[in-house]
């Protein structure tokens, strides 16, 4: 999988956050990037898009990040889900890889993480 070939969802409900990883991924080749700020417009994008390539906050006005992480594997299993959160504790970690997330990045981020989750992320098989 590569990057210019992926279709990239990004769900988070701060519209900066949502731009500043939108702008980057386009810097990095993306071309099919879609945007969600709740979790009701995610799951509606993953049945009509089919991402590739989910970046997904854990704490959404709607829903919690845990929770739609589950439903979207039900959706899509072989779709990369990376989960989003301020608070980056073992906790969080420990459940979104039990849930099926590829990946986790700690926000703040800089664009030298979402470059390195995103190669690490295309190297990976589908599930």
């Amino acid at each position: 999988m590569t990057i210019d070939q992926s279709s990239i969802l990004i769900v988070d409900d701060v519209s900066s956050v949502r731009y500043f990883l939108n702008q980057n991924l386009r810097i990095m080749g993306a071309e099919k990037v879609a945007e969600a700020s709740t979790g009701q417009q995610a799951l509606m994008a993953v049945s009509t898009q089919h991402p590739d390539i989910i970046f997904l906050d854990i704490e959404l006005p709607d829903s919690n990040g845990h929770e739609l992480l589950t439903r979207i594997k039900a959706i899509e299993p072989n779709c990369h889900v990376v989960i989003m959160s301020a608070h980056s504790t073992v906790e969080n970690l420990k459940r979104s890889v039990e849930g099926g997330a590829s990946g986790f990045m700690a926000k703040p981020f800089t664009p030298q993480k979402i470059h390195a989750t995103l190669n690490r992320i295309c190297k990976l098989p589908h599930a």
